[in-house]
């Protein structure tokens, strides 16, 4: 039996899958929580069927929480799971409090009855900086979420908080900013810009139509972030940590870098379209990763440009292989 079990709810996403990578590199035990589907999406852990245990669980259902941490005995839970697209949030506010905000409440209940000894690390957001008080922004920064989202967050963010103080448990919180990757969701605006220039360069499109390209946003890595989230599981006491890279930029800049990186001319190509502004925008969101440099021994390993170029060459290689001749 491995020394160490981790349990990870939303395992099929783009950080679940980097994070079960790197625990089955470092030894682990993995185990995925995943919700009964008629469709199994798990194109992104495909490559770790054979290396990992799925089990059926839910964040809407504090029984079946209760049953998978009874069942698994984990030493470490990690909570990815959440309605995680921001726009979506405005569309189904209440089902986002209910996975996002309700769902770390039963999930931290479910451990404090079950063993109050499980390591917990709940994925909190940059989203909850919101309308920034202060630029960067620090671990003792002010929220004002602007999103039912970022709202949702703040909670989750806050009741892991007041778990470790009210009833000793150690739960910590990794304030993530903005993390992207060949495996990001195309309906976040980095893998769209990357998608629509592997179609533009493919011939199957002819323009990408975008919406603020003056927002400001501070991206890095995902396969970097997951580490930092494994660290802060492994430190004598418990913390919450901004990750972050602590640069910022447009998403013109990031419209000019994956361009670029297919040797197109983006403003041949890129049209403003009202209809993806938000509601109520976040302008700019930078973090001061200092605190986990120092406590951690964390720092990002893949920059921004190097990033970008990964991933407009994961979609051109996709994309080339489904496109007509």
């Amino acid at each position: 039996m491995a020394e160490k079990r981790a349990l990870i709810t939303g395992i099929s996403g783009q950080d679940g899958s980097y994070l079960a990578e790197l625990l089955l590199e470092q030894g682990y035990e993995v185990v995925g929580m995943v919700r009964r589907s008629s469709v199994d999406r798990f194109d992104r852990i495909s490559h770790l069927i054979d290396s990992v245990r799925l089990i059926q669980g839910d964040l809407l259902d504090i029984h079946s929480l209760v049953s998978v941490v009874r069942d698994v005995r984990p030493t470490e839970v990690y909570n990815l799971a959440a309605q995680s697209f921001v726009p979506t949030s405005w569309s189904q506010p209440i089902l986002t409090a209910e996975f996002t905000a309700l769902g770390v409440t039963r999930l931290l209940e479910a451990i404090r009855l079950v063993d109050p000894e499980i390591r917990f690390y709940q994925a909190s957001s940059s989203e909850m900086f919101g309308k920034v008080r202060e630029t960067p922004q620090t671990e003792l920064t002010p929220f004002y979420p602007r999103s039912p989202y970022g709202v949702a967050k703040a909670y989750g963010h806050y009741i892991t908080v007041n778990y470790r103080e009210s009833y000793g448990l150690f739960a910590v919180s990794g304030i993530l900013f903005n993390h992207e990757s060949p495996r990001r969701g195309l309906e976040f605006v980095t893998r769209k810009v990357t998608d629509g220039v592997a179609k533009i360069k493919c011939g199957v499109a002819n323009e990408l139509r975008l919406g603020n390209l003056d927002a400001k946003r501070d991206w890095g890595f995902a396969g970097d972030y997951v580490r930092a989230m494994w660290l802060m599981l492994q430190q004598d006491t418990p913390d919450d940590y901004v990750v972050a890279t602590g640069k910022t930029w447009t998403v013109q800049q990031l419209v000019e870098s994956a361009f670029a990186a297919a040797d197109l001319d983006w403003t041949r190509f890129v049209k403003i379209d009202e209809q993806f502004m938000r509601p109520a925008e976040v302008d700019l969101l930078v973090g001061d990763p200092s605190r986990a440099e120092k406590d951690l021994g964390w720092k990002p390993a893949v920059s921004f440009e190097k990033m970008i170029e990964m991933m407009v060459t994961h979609d051109i290689d996709r994309i080339s292989k489904v496109a007509p001749r």
